[in-house]
């Protein structure tokens, strides 16, 4: 069984479903440290103009305001770039939000090497960082269907939350919402998640929709492959995840939008360590450096976070070659948001 690979592609869902979304429930407000239209809710602030608050660039103090704003019973939603929220204001995060354990809702776009605009806005190690903080919850969206859902996931979660959240045209990869530490199973190896599997795949964020381009190729090819969606990051506890990785007699591969060191390749592997599963673990992600400027489908290749590093990884776990090509592949998806809105994708 495998997943479908022709995509809907879907411009700024955040925009319009948030506005809809926090129409009943005036506790929530918006956080914005100069990066309103980027982070797409400009038309919120347009629309409840007396819920949103224009922090300027001082996100120390954003995070600090917000914090005094949750203790009040508010609901703040923060929107700027992902590496703004966790970087240099880590102290206000961890004393302010996490250590009184807030309903602060952290909205981070442009994660991992989602932007041109090179090491100072690209978050490369924000899931790493998050995951040391107690009392934090991580969640990654993938698709325009899970910008949407996560709204719910984060609002019913009592204590802060992180979202890696995607903007400008997003594919919609999913038809169900995203729930809350349950990993989407796109494709088995057989007739259950149960059944042995060559290899186990687990991918977040942008990282599926290059694994769906080469995964029915492997397939196809005769891998007996099983293939995860991970939206929760933290907590990692989700049943379905240790019965694939059981399932696994030929290794797993992990793909994600950051370093491999403290993302999801770690929990995976933390996971395998405390559960006696010896198979292989192979880790698609960044290595030990730092990303250049570029657009999001040349830094993929660059840095072997694309379809084909999957194909390669899984000739190298299985000791095989499948001669298997990029003509092969479903066709690479260029968004207008990493070509030529230059200046919006920074």
């Amino acid at each position: 069984m495998s997943a479908k690979t022709d995509v809907e592609i879907v411009s700024r869902p955040h925009v319009e479903n948030f506005i809809r979304w926090s129409a009943d429930k005036p506790e929530v407000v918006v956080l914005s440290a100069d990066l309103t239209n980027s982070c797409e809710v400009g038309k919120w602030r347009d629309t409840y103009p007396e819920r949103f608050f224009s922090m300027g660039m001082a996100e120390q103090n954003m995070l600090g305001f917000a914090a005094g704003l949750a203790r009040e019973g508010f609901e703040p939603w923060l929107h700027t770039f992902a590496v703004f929220l966790y970087r240099r204001p880590l102290d206000q995060l961890q004393m302010s939000i996490a250590y009184p354990n807030l309903k602060v809702r952290l909205v981070g776009f442009l994660p991992g090497i989602t932007t041109p605009g090179g090491v100072t806005h690209q978050a490369i190690d924000d899931v790493a960082v998050m995951r040391t903080i107690p009392n934090m919850t991580i969640l990654e969206t993938g698709d325009a269907t899970e910008v949407e859902s996560v709204l719910d996931v984060a609002h019913a979660i009592d204590g802060p939350v992180y979202i890696r959240m995607l903007r400008g045209e997003v594919p919609r990869l999913f038809p169900e919402p995203m729930r809350f530490n349950t990993a989407r199973v796109l494709s088995v190896a057989g007739s259950s998640i149960e059944d042995p599997a060559d290899l186990v795949v687990l991918t977040s964020g942008i990282e599926t929709e290059e694994a769906l381009r080469a995964i029915p190729a492997l397939q196809d090819a005769g891998a007996r492959v099983t293939h995860l969606h991970v939206s929760t990051l933290k907590p990692f506890t989700d049943p379905t995840v240790l019965t694939a990785l059981r399932s696994a007699r030929s290794g797993v591969i992990t793909m994600e939008n950051h370093l491999i060191t403290g993302g999801l390749g770690s929990a995976v592997a933390e996971v395998m360590a405390e559960n006696g599963i010896a198979a292989p673990l192979h880790r698609i992600g960044l290595p030990d450096t730092y990303a250049h400027g570029a657009s999001q489908a040349y830094l993929l290749r660059e840095y072997d976070l694309d379809a084909m590093s999957l194909v390669r990884t899984a000739e190298q776990a299985l000791g095989r070659t499948f001669g298997i090509d990029a003509a092969d592949l479903a066709p690479v998806r260029v968004a207008a948001t990493h070509s030529s809105a230059k200046v919006e994708a920074l």
